[in-house]
């Protein structure tokens, strides 16, 4: 498929003129330019946005404002979930979001964010930066008109928020759930009523009951989103995005027209973004759980059996799109980069932090 085609397909295909007229084409002046970045995070979202903002930042202070990136939050341009429409079609310049928020596009874009039982942060850098990754998103991008790279990491994300205690497969059955992705597809094996909400609009539905729970990032982004106002059951380990990437997409014919220091540049800020973000979630998480524990949160974990059934779940839902070949070529080489760090993993790092836990507590 490629970039006309893929219009033709779409419903921004047939407002393509309309909406010329409200985004801006980038600007020239004397040498200078100045892109659009819109991105699926509400202004202000914890890590999500400070993460686009960064990567923003870094291209314009890098080129000396040679490159201006003009960042546009989710609704101020585009809605959060038309950024991947609007960058394809030329209408902006950047996105910066969760690719997993575009399986209409691809199903193999959830590899980019997170899948069932994935990869850790770790692992995630591995597979993307040495063994593979990277090369197969190009690909993926290649038919949309994109050029992309991974420029965040929210780490290990949560289980998430209940109305009330999950203690069988069962409780899952009706329950309405906000989940992207396919761990939102599994948990939908499992009887429940999947929701897909843009992040700034999670809290409003769980306080209002339009949900049933939800799942966001972790303790320091749940914090600030106010979660913990609405209810006190928290799941604090989760089966479905272990290591989550964010990614900046530029359209590849702006791309292209970029001097190759400046696409240089795009490529190091995204890397920079990348390991920054995950430090950032790190560092604030512990701090961020001990002071929703202090408030009555309740960080709990899924019994086995619940854990059992997200794991025949997530099979199937893999198994469901094994017919696409990039889906599949992706899947077999992320999963062969895993097993390829964890027995090493598992063996020196794992077992060495359980020993500095046990002896030095």
């Amino acid at each position: 498929m490629d970039r006309r085609s893929f219009l033709k397909n779409t419903a921004l295909g047939g407002t393509a003129a309309a909406a010329t007229t409200a985004l801006a084409a980038p600007a020239y002046a004397q040498g200078k330019r100045t892109l659009t970045l819109v991105t699926t995070w509400g202004r202000g979202l914890a890590g999500v946005h400070d993460a686009a903002q960064r990567c923003a930042d870094s291209i314009t202070a890098m080129t000396d404002g040679m490159l201006t990136i003009d960042l546009k939050a989710a609704g101020e341009l585009v809605g959060a979930f038309e950024v991947f429409d609007a960058v394809s079609s030329g209408q902006a310049d950047m996105y910066h979001g969760a690719e997993y928020y575009f399986l209409n596009q691809h199903p193999a874009y959830a590899f980019y964010t997170g899948v069932p039982f994935g990869a850790t942060a770790a692992e995630t850098a591995t597979w993307y930066y040495q063994n593979g990754g990277a090369e197969l998103h190009d690909e993926l991008g290649q038919i949309f008109g994109l050029k992309t790279f991974l420029a965040g990491n929210t780490g290990t994300q949560a289980g998430g928020w209940f109305s009330k205690e999950i203690t069988g497969p069962e409780d899952f059955n009706g329950l309405k759930f906000r989940m992207p992705g396919l761990g939102g597809a599994a948990l939908g094996k499992m009887g429940a009523s999947i929701q897909n909400l843009p992040g700034a609009e999670v809290y409003q539905a769980l306080a209002s009951g339009a949900i049933d729970g939800t799942e966001w990032i972790g303790p320091w982004a749940d914090e600030k989103a106010g979660f913990q106002e609405i209810t006190k059951f928290y799941y604090t380990s989760g089966f479905h995005e272990p290591g989550v990437g964010l990614a900046l997409a530029t359209n590849r014919d702006v791309f292209d027209s970029l001097s190759p220091a400046h696409q240089k540049v795009i490529e190091i800020a995204a890397l920079e973004t990348h390991q920054w973000n995950l430090a950032q979630f790190v560092a604030n998480n512990g701090a961020a759980l001990s002071r929703l524990q202090s408030g009555g949160v309740q960080a709990l974990q899924f019994p086995d059996s619940v854990w059992d059934a997200f794991a025949v779940a997530a099979r199937e839902v893999f198994e469901e799109n094994m017919g696409d070949d990039i889906f599949k070529r992706t899947f077999d080489s992320y999963m062969a980069s895993n097993r390829s760090v964890s027995g090493w993993q598992t063996i020196s790092e794992s077992y060495f932090v359980q020993q500095r836990n046990r002896v030095f507590g």
